[in-house]
């Protein structure tokens, strides 16, 4: 083959020697405008998986990035002043020079051609000339932007402020300090990369920028290489105590935004992105460089595996975009909380700790706990001091309270529609499906999205509560949960609105009944989607007729002898639909800005708190963005969420979207829980309301790392308990755990111990002549010419 590559930085570099390796008739040219000893930047950082893989394609290489490496296992968070150290963690770093150096040697000793100083052809005649064309020419890609209306580049440009700098300061371990000035917070991302020198980025929000004046040279264009010397010495001075008389290094330092790059394609008939130009994270979960040799790798055994470029091209993004997207989610779960750090300014120093470490949700209370056992338990035994709990439980596993309800955990087995019910009325489904999951643990136990009229019935199998037959049924399930398990069971009331007259799930979600269809009203005649109904414009008769729907089925609910009710303004149904600026069109005092929006669900609100006894609480569910362009954002769910827990709302139920059809959820795991996180944190608790978290929460681990870095108060996890109605009682098992937040009904009490099976069954011989001294976690600091603690 005949390969261009545009851009002689490691991902371009490595990517040639490898394909040399592969077969030395290959014909590699790289063009690099920089000279071979520029470069920009200080400290490259690798992870252990990504150094085996070097190891098993080039040995070379990684034996010559091996002796160049400083190694460390340990964290160390320094608060407002509290240090804090976690071990056990894992880093190899080095200066991005001397790969360079390596890499540039290595491809030289292959037979690649580099031109260095020297700008890359057009890549029209780049395209024609080669069989293959790699742009791996970094974040502003020219090829990129040539091609953009086939690569189709997202570029997403982040509010944060920061500066790459250096010091000859010399870190004994990855250092994350966190300042707080009379500007706002201030933090350091700090890692050794050699036995010279450390990497010190500076990162703030903007408006801490401002006040600070470290905005005096906005608008300065500074030539290549050339630093913000003015900015350089201001940070010296507010560092000062962490640089420790130290210096700091500069190396084209200056001002800048992280913009992190997407595309919706990677290659174009034969010209492929590679690394910067194909994607970027957020430099707190890791390197740049190291996702662009990992790309060089699996791009160079595609090419090698396949008999066509384009086979081989799209073999790589097949095989390289799960595992990018991955890293993305978890960078931008990063780069979000550290925008919104001073958010946490008032956490307890160990909490806080915990919050950051845990921040990307890659690394999980149970990682923390296999790694540094000592952190681990500092940080659980501080969570139950903080709730005066009696006993070092699980977080899980610690009572809470809603309002006046005590609940004996923070788990709830969340809303799930199951459109079983005949005329409204619940039946042995129902008793089974709700008591099974009483009877397995969780702390409350929720209904299905129960329907104040016939109209407002998602599909015919929805149940109801607009008549006492209804309320009877609901009776029988209420006694059930109460006379045989420790949980509570919630009351969640809703009207369909637009969302209804349609199938059920199974026979068609969201589509229309074809026959017994019943009118659907909204606050606007805008359909859910293109092809669903389009709803009757509510009058004010109407909004009064709902609202008197929703204090009888309250009413009837608390006859029922429901713990807790939920008001369901989520999800793109009738009160979420006002809410909603999508779905709101309306031009009279309903609609148009927020406060009108919320006008009409706050009565709804207000009537059923009226209606349901004072001494049992009123919980509100919220979409807290609508996921599509001119929608509601997270911000409006703030304002959301102050307005209900100003009318009374104990808790708010944080979910997102379903707003309508045309939205674009961003799925990960958990990945509604920022959204919590911000509500309790500038909402819920200074009013001492409650928050729930929910969406894609599947394990206990999960479960404990967001109670511990508070981000929320309680878990509502749906489809894990239909996989598993016992879910949260073998969660008590897992963890060992035995007290009041998992009783066993006594009828189960023999299932309390883990199943034996061919893994735990078998009786070990002793094999050891001495024990070895268990350790609370491996602490390795670099410490250049001196012996590892």
């Amino acid at each position: 083959m005949r390969i261009a590559i545009v851009g002689g930085g490691p991902g371009g570099l490595y990517l040639a020697a490898l394909m040399k390796q592969l077969d030395p008739g290959h014909e590699i040219t790289v063009w690099e405008r920089n000279a071979p000893d520029d470069t920009f930047g200080f400290g490259v950082v690798f992870s252990d998986e990504t150094l085996g893989g070097i190891e098993n394609a080039d040995t070379v290489v990684h034996d010559a990035m091996e002796s160049r490496f400083a190694r460390w296992t340990d964290i160390d968070i320094e608060f407002d002043g509290h240090p804090f150290t976690v071990g056990g963690q894992g880093f190899a770093a080095m200066a991005r020079k001397d790969l360079l150096r390596i890499l540039q040697e290595r491809a030289a000793e292959l037979g690649v051609t580099v031109r260095y100083r020297t700008l890359a052809p057009d890549v029209d005649e780049l395209r024609r000339s080669y069989d293959l064309v790699v742009a791996a020419d970094g974040i502003n890609s020219a090829v990129r932007t040539k091609y953009a209306d086939a690569f189709v580049p997202s570029l997403d440009q982040r509010t944060n402020k920061y500066m790459w700098l250096g010091t000859d300061r010399v870190f004994e371990a990855f250092q994350f300090l966190v300042k707080q000035t009379e500007f706002g917070t201030m933090q350091i991302h700090g890692y050794p990369f050699s036995d010279a020198g450390s990497t010190f980025i500076v990162e703030m929000a903007e408006d801490v920028w401002r006040k600070a004046g470290l905005d005096s040279t906005e608008g300065t264009q500074f030539p290549p290489g050339v630093s913000d010397e003015g900015s350089v010495a201001r940070i010296r001075e507010l560092f000062s105590g962490e640089l420790a008389g130290h210096n700091l290094l500069t190396n084209n330092s200056r001002w800048l935004n992280f913009t992190t790059v997407r595309n919706e394609r990677w290659h174009h008939h034969n010209v492929v992105l590679l690394g910067d130009a194909a994607h970027t994270a957020h430099f707190s979960i890791g390197s740049g460089t190291k996702l662009a040799m990992e790309d060089a790798l699996a791009l160079a055994a595609c090419l090698h595996e396949h008999p066509t470029v384009d086979e081989a091209l799209t073999a790589y993004e097949t095989e390289r975009r799960p595992v990018v997207e991955s890293t993305q989610r978890a960078a931008q779960a990063s780069l979000e909380w550290f925008e919104n750090i001073g958010r946490y300014a008032d956490q307890d120093p160990a909490q806080f700790c915990f919050n950051l470490l845990t921040r990307s949700r890659r690394i999980t209370f149970d990682n923390l706990k296999d790694r540094d056992p000592g952190f681990a338990d500092l940080i659980e035994r501080g969570f139950a001091e903080a709730q005066g709990a009696p006993e070092s439980a699980p977080a899980m596993f610690q009572p809470f309270s809603i309002g006046g309800l005590e609940l004996k955990n923070r788990i709830i087995v969340s809303p799930m529609d199951m459109y079983s019910a005949v005329d409204g009325v619940p039946d042995d489904f129902h008793v089974v499906h709700l008591g099974s999951k009483a009877l397995g643990g969780a702390g409350l136990v929720m209904t299905e999205m129960v329907c104040v009229s016939p109209e407002a019935r998602i599909t015919p199998g929805c149940t109801g509560l607009w008549n006492d037959t209804q309320r009877e049924a609901w009776t029988r399930v209420t006694s059930f949960v109460h006379d045989r398990s420790t949980a509570k069971i919630g009351l969640q009331l809703g009207h369909a609105g637009r969302k209804g007259s349609t199938r059920l799930m199974w026979e068609g979600i969201d589509e229309p009944l074809d026959e017994g269809n019943w009118e659907v009203v909204g606050p606007s005649a805008l359909p859910y989607g293109s092809d669903c109904h389009v709803p009757r414009e509510m009058t004010r008769a109407d909004m009064d007729a709902v609202v008197a729907d929703f204090v009888s089925a309250a009413r009837r609910g608390a006859d029922a002898g429901f713990d807790l009710l939920e008001v369901h303004a989520a999800h793109g149904y009738l009160l979420s639909s006002f809410l909603s600026p999508v779905a709101n069109r309306r031009t009279d005092e309903y609609g148009g800005d927020l406060t009108n929006r919320l006008r009409f669900p706050l009565e709804v609100f207000d009537a059923v708190r009226s209606a349901f006894p004072a001494d049992r609480p009123v919980t509100v569910r919220i979409s807290a963005t609508d996921w599509v362009p001119d929608g509601n954002t997270e911000h409006d769910a703030v304002e959301i969420a102050r307005a209900f827990v100003a009318h009374g709302a104990a808790a708010v139920d944080v979910s997102s979207g379903q707003v309508t059809k045309d939205e674009k959820p961003a799925y990960g795991r958990s990945y509604q829980t920022p959204f919590a996180d911000r509500i309790r944190h500038e909402v819920a608790a200074p009013a001492g309301a409650a928050v729930i978290a929910v969406g894609a929460i599947s394990s206990y681990d999960d479960v404990n790392s967001i109670l511990l870095a508070g981000r929320a108060d309680l878990c509502a996890l749906g489809r894990t308990h239909l996989y598993n109605p016992q879910w949260t009682l073998q969660a008590a098992a897992e963890q060992e755990y035995r007290g009041p937040g998992a009783d066993w009904p006594t009828q189960f009490a023999a299932g309390r111990r883990k199943p034996p099976t061919s893994r735990t069954d078998a009786v070990r011989p002793r094999l050891a002549l001495l024990r070895e001294t268990p350790r609370d976690a491996v602490h390795l600091r670099w410490t250049p010419g001196r012996t590892a603690e």
